[in-house]
């Protein structure tokens, strides 16, 4: 009985030791976060997320459960933890994590956040889901590196105590995937939206046809995918997307707030539909599928009524399947299109893409034409004068300047993968420029954010992608996110260098560049 006694107030008593336990010191300020926050004040302890920490929500807030079961998901394996996730209206009075939406904050916009730590709570609020979420990446950001791994690892999980308000510079923030000069699987692509996610990036922009490849399923035009997605550059197999799996990644990035910009080039980089269609082809004859990565040589049939008709049917079908508020037209490097013809096309094709419900995009070329306030111009070329003639007609400008922005440019002249036709492009040049300064009369208020394309001509894995958007593509989310007076690549690097565990823990294939001090 003695002994039974004894050993209960042994074990009382180590409760009682473990819960009193002392906040191990940390620094918030030193916490290598990228993007870098708007604001931060760091209080020197932490928090500890242990098996006993819950979560707790409002009951009357939907969506936030999501977000919550999210972040349980993302901890559970190395943690081990089955975070209990509680609601409750007394969010106020509780020890552990809160997640909660507050109107109060609007001034953060869509998707800024308030992060508040003690030793005793996490509080993270925001105005609207997608800060909720953001917030969620810099709580992954603050804990172990080790907590990206599958496999049942130690901890302990403490984060650095303080403040941090955050809001994004710009509302665009985003990456293009090419997977019509080489084919991507569903899997494949939403691995590259969890990168995206991981770093606060908010669009996805899928390039889904080319002259090498038509990728997505148009119910009513069915030989686009029979023949034209048949192969590949190199002459592979190819491969499409059925509208069930375009809706699929669609659902994956909408969880993870990132919204999906489908892209159907036209009226160049056509060859996959001028193969299956002979009616699109001015000369009714359809040419051979083509997998070399000539540019240039191919155009739709701009003077066929057939042609808009084609144009409409693919537009409604993939506008009726995607809720974001954006088709992109591509529009660029159509040599093959007379002018007159040219402009007459993006014309039409901005009205069959507005009676559609959406908005257009289309890469900077499309400013030969009249343009609507709220199309959107990408702005790519050495050459600056397409993206300044569209600012002129007050159309709005993503910067993707293929010197700065491409994440298909080589490293440098032994990198095995990529293209350098726009120079090579190491990581601290992708990151050393900015936004509103890159090209003279084109201003912050002219700009909506920052896309980097990765096109895919030497890119055949999900291996390939990464070493060549891997580390770049984290500058490019900073440049986004981030609006600091002393920014400087000297400092920057320092914080990507310490992310080199990170990346390692989340079995990203980067490129070890040799200008940042990489750290375990």
């Amino acid at each position: 009985m003695n002994r039974l006694f004894n050993l209960s107030q042994v074990l009382i008593l180590a409760v009682i030791l473990i819960s009193c336990k002392t906040p191990t010191p940390k620094d918030l300020s030193k916490e290598n976060l990228i993007p870098k926050p708007t604001s931060l004040i760091a209080t020197g302890s932490s928090f500890d997320w242990t098996a006993r920490t819950r979560i707790y929500l409002s009951a009357e807030q939907e969506g936030v459960q999501a977000i919550a079961e999210y972040l349980t998901d993302f901890i559970a394996p190395a943690t081990g933890f089955e975070t209990e996730i509680k609601t409750t209206n007394k969010l106020s009075s509780k020890r552990g994590i809160a997640l909660f939406l507050n109107k109060d904050l609007s001034a953060l916009g869509d998707e800024g956040y308030k992060l508040n730590i003690t030793d005793k709570r996490l509080v993270l609020e925001a105005y609207q889901l997608a800060g909720l979420f953001r917030g969620v990446q810099t709580i992954r950001q603050l804990l172990p590196s080790c907590i990206e791994s599958k496999d049942l690892q130690t901890g302990p999980w403490e984060l650095a105590s303080g403040t941090i308000e955050d809001t994004p510079n710009y509302e665009y923030r985003g990456a293009m995937l090419d997977v019509a000069r080489h084919f991507f699987d569903v899997a494949d692509v939403k691995r590259y939206i969890d990168l995206l996610a991981a770093y606060k990036m908010n669009i996805l922009h899928l390039h889904l046809t080319d002259d090498q490849g038509w990728r997505i399923e148009i119910k009513s035009w069915p030989n686009l995918t029979k023949h034209g997605g048949s192969t590949q550059v190199g002459g592979g197999e190819g491969g499409f997307y059925t509208q069930a799996d375009y809706s699929e990644i669609v659902r994956y990035a909408q969880e993870r707030f990132v919204t999906v910009i489908p892209e159907i080039d036209m009226p160049g980089h056509t060859n996959a539909a001028l193969a299956s269609y002979a009616e699109l082809n001015a000369n009714g004859k359809s040419p051979s599928l083509y997998t070399g990565t000539r540019v240039g040589f191919s155009t739709l049939a701009t003077d066929k009524e057939i042609t808009y008709k084609f144009v409409d049917d693919v537009v409604r079908e993939l506008a009726a399947i995607t809720p974001g508020e954006y088709i992109h037209i591509g529009g660029d490097e159509s040599d093959a299109t007379k002018k007159k013809d040219y402009i007459k096309f993006v014309d039409r094709v901005q009205e069959i893409v507005h009676a559609n419900g959406k908005k257009m995009i289309g890469w900077a070329d499309i400013s030969a034409a009249k343009l609507n306030e709220n199309t959107l111009a990408q702005f790519w070329h050495t050459r600056t004068k397409t993206a300044l003639n569209a600012v002129k007609q007050n159309a709005k400008i993503i910067m993707s300047p293929a010197t700065r922005a491409y994440n298909d440019m080589q490293y440098n002249s032994i990198c095995p993968l990529g293209l350098h036709w726009a120079g090579y492009l190491e990581v601290d040049k992708a990151y050393d420029w900015t936004l509103e300064t890159i090209v003279e009369g084109i201003s912050k208020e002219n700009i909506v954010g920052i896309e980097a394309p990765l096109w895919s001509e030497t890119v055949e894995t999900i291996d390939d992608i990464e070493y060549l958007v891997f580390p770049r593509l984290v500058g490019y989310a900073e440049l986004g996110w981030s609006n600091h007076a002393d920014k400087s690549w000297d400092e920057y690097k320092v914080r990507l260098g310490k992310h080199k565990t990170r990346f390692e823990q989340m079995g990203i294939n980067y490129y070890p560049s040799p200008l940042v001090p990489w750290e375990d």
